[in-house]
């Protein structure tokens, strides 16, 4: 059975003067891999570079260098999640520039290494198989569905609030079925508006 991460961790490392901090997240779609960047982003905002990459246990793979030079950053910390056999994951390695020019190969090994050693101190859990959602319904219903998810353990919650609200969340496999009959009985009072089970 595949492993993810239980939770959060954080590895520092100092390289030639340059600070480098890997953040391991749990990460179970792309919204919550942009709401995870974003969180990062803005707590790291007077760093140099944030450079990432995450994988799913769908197979979906992403990396970004972030403004470093290509292939420098985002392909070695995406080849360290690899190695580390762990999905569900995203690692975003904060750069702070310490005034020494590290080079193309320098630049590989030290964002290879930080992620590989955050990774390799992260708590790990067996993958549990999820089923994808996404329900559509009014304002007035967003307590009522909300409660409902929380019952059925789900995670990964990513809301859009137009003229309707829409919630994509991930649900476990063996909760999906019952979600299922429970949405479609609020469908049919006219509390949902509709609802899918993406996978």
């Amino acid at each position: 059975m595949p492993l993810e991460p239980a939770s959060p961790s954080t590895f520092e490392a100092k390289i030639k003067r340059s600070v480098f901090i890997a953040d391991v997240f749990p990460c179970h779609n792309e919204e919550e891999a942009r709401e995870i960047l974003s969180h990062v982003t803005a707590k790291y905002r007077d760093a140099t570079h944030n450079c990432r990459a995450y994988v799913l246990a769908d197979g979906t793979e992403y990396s970004s260098d972030d403004g470093e030079p290509s292939g420098t950053a985002g392909r070695p910390i995406l080849g360290a999640i690899k190695r580390s056999g762990l999905v569900n994951v995203i690692v975003v390695v904060t750069r702070y520039y310490g005034g020494v020019k590290l080079g193309v190969r320098g630049l590989i090994e030290a964002y290879g290494e930080t992620a590989t050693k955050a990774l390799a101190g992260t708590e790990t859990i067996e993958r549990v198989m999820m089923s994808a959602f996404t329900v559509s319904m009014s304002y007035n219903a967003v307590g009522n569905v909300t409660r409902l998810l929380e019952l059925h353990g789900a995670g990964g919650l990513s809301w859009d609030y137009g003229e309707a609200v829409k919630v994509a969340c991930s649900v476990p496999e063996d909760e999906a079925d019952i979600l299922a009959g429970e949405l479609e009985g609020l469908k049919a009072r006219g509390i949902v508006a509709e609802w899918e089970r993406v996978s």
